[in-house]
């Protein structure tokens, strides 16, 4: 039995995977983000810092639920997040679609791909005899 100190409120829980948050303090992060994806969808230009203020929630929060894919900024919006790769201004995710499809190059490049089988030599020249030589 794994047991640690939950990082939103401080008490001891059972860790049943690699989460850092007691089973409360997910439900509550979860109740945030339902009235977050809420708020968006009734102010979908508002920028960053207006959700986090009037929702109570930290940029840093938001900035990880778009990271994650969970929210999306409107599009011609004007406000999103920065690309890792790049600094490019993106709706949602971490990689813009050029960094992503230069990732996914390098990934399927990476990958060893299986050889084109070699021709089998002349059975006449495998068989044959050979001396050697002083």
């Amino acid at each position: 039995m794994n047991v640690s100190n939950c990082k939103g409120c401080g008490r001891l829980f059972n860790v049943m995977g690699r989460e850092k948050l007691c089973p409360q303090c997910i439900q509550q992060l979860e109740d945030k983000f339902q009235q977050v994806k809420k708020y968006l969808d009734e102010h979908p230009n508002s920028s960053i810092d207006a959700v986090a203020q009037d929702n109570d929630v930290s940029v840093k929060q938001i900035k990880q639920w778009v990271r994650e894919e969970r929210l999306t900024f409107a599009e011609g919006s004007g406000v999103g997040i920065e690309c890792e790769q790049c600094g490019k201004m993106i709706l949602t995710g971490r990689f813009c679609d050029m960094c992503r499809g230069k990732i996914a190059n390098n990934l399927m490049s990476a990958i060893d791909r299986p050889k084109a089988p070699e021709p089998k030599k002349n059975t006449h020249e495998r068989d044959r005899m050979r001396f050697l030589q002083n």
